[in-house]
């Protein structure tokens, strides 16, 4: 379980829990903190996909063919296909 609550995923998931319980227990204290969750969506969510997409290059094993290469540098989103 350690293990798990250490991978991002993780810790995701249990934010998104922890914000659902928060909601439906405390709704007055929930509408207080929107503000917060509309800063953390406007400032930092492009700042995580931007290093999310960042680390999946940089992980890729092995050498990349001059194809695939030339279809990210031209076409971010070649990435998902």
């Amino acid at each position: 379980m350690a293990k798990f609550l250490h991978s991002i995923f993780g810790q995701v998931l249990l934010a998104l829990i922890i914000g659902i319980a928060v909601g439906l227990l405390w709704p007055d204290f929930a509408q207080q903190l929107k503000p917060l969750g509309d800063g953390f969506i406007k400032m930092l969510i492009p700042y995580i996909v931007f290093c999310v997409v960042v680390h999946g290059i940089a992980s890729w094993e092995g050498d990349i063919d001059k194809t695939k290469a030339k279809a990210v540098l031209d076409n971010p989103a070649a990435l998902h296909s």
